[in-house]
């Protein structure tokens, strides 16, 4: 989004959002990678893994809690912002455990 300081208000509003559609709809109809959540999601089953044999039940319902509200949060943002069913909670799985892409 560019922004032009002598554009009036309104027209500015109406380009952005008309911007913010077309992304939204590129959004929705691009496939979502989940390779890598995968390998998120198994590093932190391993980790729960870890801390229910080595650690204490407490740690474990902590560091299990955070994922479950994370992808909670994630799913709820998915479906605010329009996307139903499989999509969203594939895009809320990426969200909650795609992490290792930037390790």
């Amino acid at each position: 989004m560019t922004f032009d300081e002598n554009e009036p208000q309104a027209v500015r509003d109406q380009r952005f959002a008309a911007e913010r559609a077309r992304n939204r709809a590129r959004r929705r109809s691009a496939p979502v990678e989940l390779g890598p959540a995968h390998f998120g999601a198994g590093i932190v089953a391993v980790a729960l893994v870890l801390l229910g044999w080595f650690g204490t039940f407490a740690a474990l319902g902590a560091v299990g809690g955070i994922f479950l509200f994370w992808f909670a949060v994630a799913l709820v943002r998915a479906h605010a912002d329009g996307d139903r069913g499989g999509h969203a909670l594939r895009r809320a799985y990426r969200a909650s455990f795609g992490w290792v892409e930037w390790l």
